[in-house]
């Protein structure tokens, strides 16, 4: 099968290092040739009307995806749609049915989307990847996460921030810096964190690796 082009619909701009730094150093993409990133204002939620154009004042991701899959449907099966959301405290089986439900409801759908879950959030990634921390942030206590079961619910911004020595500080500003230092030391041969294990099995799947 040849190897599709992504559209990676994302939360927020805190999340765009660390896809690129997995479509390109783990998949060996280029950006704009292989995938864009489409970073949005926040998770949201879905609108009680799936068919209705959304709010132009409403830029979170959950709320602008009915239209923009919508905006697809003319895609072909060249073309992946990648919709990465944070589960939050959402259960993953729940949210999944959720997001599946939704797009079974559209008439007009791109044939090849693929919904993956950062459980709890991105930040889980990196808490499960205490080395990738440390090489980031020499100066991490890296010790304070050790024991903090890989994608547990435990509020994992707040914890990296305690971990960095930047409890308090502002979140959005802070977690775009701490994935663009983190990402690029994340172990995506073997990564503890189920779920990005699932995001890159899926992508496999997807054969987005050329051959």
């Amino acid at each position: 099968m040849t190897r599709p082009f992504i559209h990676a619909l994302l939360e927020g701009a805190a999340d765009v290092p660390v896809m690129r730094e997995i479509l390109t150093r783990r998949f060996g993409l280029t950006e704009t040739l292989h995938f864009d990133l489409h970073p949005h204002h926040g998770k949201g939620k879905l609108p009680d009307n799936l068919h209705q154009r959304p709010s132009e004042r409403d830029r979170t991701l959950l709320h602008q995806l009915p239209a923009k899959l919508r905006a697809y449907a003319d895609l072909g099966q060249e073309v992946l749609i990648l919709v990465v959301v944070d589960a939050d405290d959402t259960p993953e089986e729940v949210l999944l049915n959720e997001l599946d439900a939704m797009l079974a409801s559209l008439q007009r759908r791109p044939p090849r989307v693929l919904f993956r879950l950062a459980i709890e959030e991105t930040e889980s990634w990196f808490l499960a990847d205490p080395e990738a921390i440390a090489k980031a942030y020499p100066a991490a206590k890296t010790q304070r996460i050790q024991k903090i079961a890989p994608d547990a619910v435990v509020g994992a911004w707040e914890r990296l921030a305690e971990c960095l020595g930047r409890k308090g500080q502002s979140a959005p500003k802070d977690k775009f810096a701490w994935a663009e230092r983190i990402a690029p030391h994340m172990n995506f041969t073997h990564p503890r964190s189920p779920s990005l294990r699932k995001l890159l099995d899926s992508l496999v799947a997807e054969h987005v690796e050329e051959t």
